[in-house]
């Protein structure tokens, strides 16, 4: 019986090992998407600065004859 509850013990111990290493690593995601999505968000700002430049030369140019 002891033994059983040695081999149980152990696996509890590995058990809650993983689990804080899957915190660690989700933690880790978090913060990578995190940054990703701030990433996304000014490229998309500066698509957009980029599209207004364009279209305000586009505007600039003379009408053909």
């Amino acid at each position: 019986m002891e033994m059983e509850l040695e081999a149980l013990a152990g696996k509890v111990e590995k058990v809650a090992a993983l689990v804080e290493g899957l915190r660690a690593d989700n933690a880790s995601l978090k913060q990578r998407l995190a940054a990703v999505e701030a990433e996304r968000d000014s490229l998309r700002h500066n698509m957009e600065l980029a599209r207004s430049r364009v279209e305000a030369l586009i505007g600039q140019l003379p009408e053909e004859a």
